[in-house]
C-alpha cells in the first residue's frame, strides 16, 4: 500500500522581513508531511513575488495577492489545489483572508489572535460549521509535551481540586519605543489598526490565556484588568495585571507584559490544587514539576514511559535532548495535517488526531481580548466576562 499524499500548504504572508513566516514553514516541514507549494507572501505583487522567488515557489503558484492565490487555487482540480491555507499576516488581515478561504472550503490554519472582534470570530465560526472545513490557531505553546502532561495529570485529579492559578507572559523587547526605529514587528503590533484592541494582552496575555484553559480547562467568570501603556506615547497597552474569577470557584493571577527589562519570552503557569501543585515554564520546557501533598517533590522529564500517551506522541527525540519552539509549533501542524487527512478519508479523527486548537479556542480568546480590555477601562471593579451560551 503506497503512502499517502503529503498534504499542499500555502501561504499568506510570512515574506521577506517576517519573523514568524518562516518558523511556520519550518514547523509545517518538520514531519514530512506537508509540503509547501503556494503563497501571497507579502502585501505588495512585487514583494511578494521576491519573497516567493527566494522560497523557490514556482512561478505560476507565486501569487501577487491572497485574492488571486484563492481564485487560482479553487479553479485547480482536487487533489491539485492546497489542501489548506496558513495566514501569518498582521492581525487586521486574519478575517477576511480566512473567512474567504473557509468559505471557499479550503481549510485554515491561522496565527494568533483570531481576529479583531467577538462578531467577527462568530462569522468565522458559523462558515466553519457550515462547510465542515478544518480550522487550526497556532496557539503554538499547547503543542509542547509536558503542556499535554500537565493537561493528563489535572484530568486524572492528580492535584485535586484546582484552587488557584498563577500564569505569566514577560518580555522587555518593547521597554523603548522600538516601533519609532523601523522594527516591521514593533510597528504593527503597537498600531491599533493593525493589531486590534490591545497590545501586550493581544499579543502575549493571549497565549497566557489559552494556555490555563489548555492544561486546566477552567471557564472564565469574571475579570478585574488593569492595563498600562509605560512607554509615552505608545497607543496600545505593553503591560497588564489581571484579577480572574473562574466558573468552578478558582482564582487566578494573570500577567502580559513587554516592558519587564531583561526578560525574553518567560510564559510560565503554576496551578495549585487542594491535592498538589504543577508548574511549568516555556523557557526550560522539558519537565513539569509536581509537588503533591505531603510527598517529596517530583520532576516529570519529556521523552520518559511514565509520561501520558499524549506527551509521548508529542515527542520526537529520546529524553536527555531537549525539545522547543519549533517542534511545538510542528505538534499543532501535525496534529492539524492528522484531521484533514481523516476528513479527506470520511472518518471522524481520533482524541489525538484532533489535538490542536479549533477557532472556537480562537473566539475565546478574542472574547478575553474583549473583555480584558473593557474592564481595564471600567471604573466598576469586576467585569463579567463568562463566554455567551
Amino acid at each position: 500500500m503506497s503512502a499517502p499524499r503529503k498534504l499542499k500548504m500555502g501561504m499568506v504572508g510570512g515574506g521577506r522581513d517576517a519573523f514568524i513566516g518562516a518558523v511556520h514553514r519550518k514547523a509545517a516541514a518538520l514531519d514530512g508531511e506537508i509540503d509547501f507549494v503556494a503563497g501571497a507572501l507579502s502585501s505588495t505583487p512585487e514583494k511578494a513575488k521576491a519573497s516567493g522567488q527566494d522560497l523557490g515557489l514556482a512561478e505560476a503558484r507565486n501569487y501577487g495577492s491572497w485574492e488571486e492565490m484563492l481564485e487560482k487555487e479553487s479553479a485547480l482540480p482536487e487533489g491539485e489545489r492546497i489542501d489548506f491555507v496558513t495566514i501569518v499576516t498582521p492581525n487586521h488581515l486574519h478575517f477576511p483572508v480566512a473567512h474567504a478561504f473557509a468559505e471557499a472550503g479550503i481549510n485554515v490554519v491561522c496565527d494568533k489572535p483570531l481576529v479583531h472582534t467577538s462578531e467577527q470570530a462568530q462569522q468565522l465560526i458559523e462558515v466553519v460549521e457550515r462547510t465542515g472545513v478544518v480550522f487550526a490557531v497556532t496557539y503554538n505553546y499547547t503543542g509542547y509535551p509536558m503542556v499535554k502532561q500537565a493537561r493528563h495529570m489535572i484530568q486524572e485529579g492528580e492535584i485535586g481540586e484546582i484552587r488557584k492559578v498563577i500564569a505569566e507572559y514577560n518580555q522587555g523587547w518593547l521597554t523603548t519605543k522600538l516601533e519609532e526605529s523601523g522594527a516591521k514587528q514593533a510597528e504593527w503590533r503597537t498600531d491599533p489598526a493593525r493589531s486590534g484592541a490591545a497590545g501586550a494582552i493581544g499579543d502575549i496575555g493571549s497565549h497566557a490565556e489559552n494556555l490555563v484553559a489548555t492544561i486546566t480547562g477552567l471557564e472564565i467568570e469574571a475579570i478585574c484588568a488593569d492595563l498600562t501603556s509605560f512607554v509615552p506615547g505608545r497607543r496600545l497597552d505593553d503591560d497588564g495585571n489581571l484579577l480572574i474569577r473562574y466558573t468552578s470557584g478558582a482564582k487566578g493571577v494573570l500577567i502580559a507584559s513587554q516592558i519587564s527589562v531583561g526578560e525574553e519570552n518567560d510564559l510560565r503557569i503554576r496551578i495549585y490544587g487542594s491535592e498538589g501543585s504543577l508548574t511549568w515554564h516555556q523557557e526550560d520546557p522539558n519537565f513539569v514539576v509536581y509537588k503533591p501533598l505531603e510527598a517529596p517533590v517530583q520532576v516529570i522529564k519529556r521523552g520518559n514511559d511514565y509520561v501520558c500517551e499524549a506527551a509521548q506522541r508529542a515527542s520526537r527525540l529520546p529524553f536527555g535532548h531537549p525539545e522547543a519552539f519549533i517542534e511545538a509549533f510542528a505538534n499543532v501542524y501535525l496534529a492539524a495535517a492528522a484531521t484533514i487527512r481523516a476528513k479527506q478519508e470520511g472518518r471522524e479523527p481520533d482524541a489525538f488526531e484532533s489535538d490542536f486548537p479549533t477557532v472556537h479556542d480562537g473566539a475565546r480568546g478574542v472574547h478575553f481580548i474583549e473583555k480584558t480590555v473593557a474592564s481595564s477601562a471600567s471604573d466598576q471593579k469586576w467585569l463579567d466576562a463568562r463566554l455567551p451560551r
